[in-house]
């Protein structure tokens, strides 16, 4: 059995992935796997997501291997706190 946490969707990974995020989401690559989720931006303005960007720039600087956002945490880590920030 699958759960599923509001507000966050997990991309299908399409050859044109680039143009599957809808407008109000943004494209992430998490975990070792580089598994892709789709996340609303207004995730962006919480002081938990803002450590995890601050932990990317750290890393990646502005140069992420995937061309996208990567974010440096196990998929687990990135799914607690997403599910804490739905309804934020």
């Amino acid at each position: 059995m699958a759960f599923r946490i509001p507000g966050i969707r997990k991309a299908s990974l399409s050859a044109s992935k680039g143009t599957n995020v809808p407008k109000g989401y943004l494209a992430v690559y998490v975990g070792d796997n580089m598994r892709r989720f789709v996340i609303p931006v207004c995730y962006l303005n919480q002081p938990s997501f803002q450590e995890l960007l601050s932990q990317a720039e750290e890393e990646f600087g502005y140069e992420h291997p995937t061309g996208g956002l990567t974010i440096p945490c196990s998929e687990d880590e990135f799914l607690n706190l997403t599910s804490q920030l739905v309804g934020q």
